[in-house]
């Protein structure tokens, strides 16, 4: 067992760690989450300000849109051209793929101040591909309706999903501890 502990030591470390700051940084948003509710932002402060934000993208592109309050559910609608067409709920903020991202980068950090500075950039990144994402996924609810399950289901996801996953790759290819070893 020893031996087989000092040779997988390095994947043992990297769960360990990915575990451990994906549940403080998980624990840290429930509370973020149980501590908005009632707050003058709705649902929460970050939901309402992507749904905002998301409302400015869709007015640069031309497109008549407005978000309001969903009375039946914590989310914000999203209407565009007096027809509703998405509902930005808590999910849509992108924090939880966010911490996704920082939990699998922690987990294979380089030096200190590369690594804070890749997350600081890849989280604004994904941040951004997510407004864009709402955005388009919007556009096409409005225009192509038919379509939902597959522009919600799959393209969508694929997009962020892509978009992490290539920021880890580069990560671990280009300035985490991994790469160095292999040198």
């Amino acid at each position: 067992m020893k031996d087989l502990v000092i040779k997988y030591k390095s994947v043992i470390k990297f769960i360990l760690t990915f575990l451990l700051v994906y549940g403080v940084l998980t624990l840290a948003y429930m509370l973020y989450l149980d501590y908005s509710d009632g707050s003058e932002y709705y649902p929460d402060y970050l939901t309402n300000l992507v749904a905002k934000q998301s409302d400015e993208l869709l007015h640069t592109f031309g497109y008549d849109s407005q978000i309001a309050k969903h009375s039946a559910e914590p989310s914000m609608k999203l209407i565009i051209n007096g027809k509703y067409v998405a509902r930005v709920v808590e999910g849509c903020n992108s924090i939880s793929i966010i911490i996704l991202f920082v939990s699998f980068v922690i987990a294979f950090a380089g030096k200190f101040k590369t690594t804070f500075f890749y997350i600081f950039a890849g989280s604004v990144l994904i941040y951004v591909v997510n407004l864009f994402r709402i955005v388009i996924l919007s556009v096409g609810l409005y225009h192509y309706p038919w379509r939902r399950e597959e522009l919600h289901t799959v393209i969508f996801p694929l997009i962020i999903y892509g978009i992490v996953f290539l920021l880890w790759m580069f990560w671990v290819n280009r300035f985490s501890n991994l790469s160095k070893a292999d040198e």
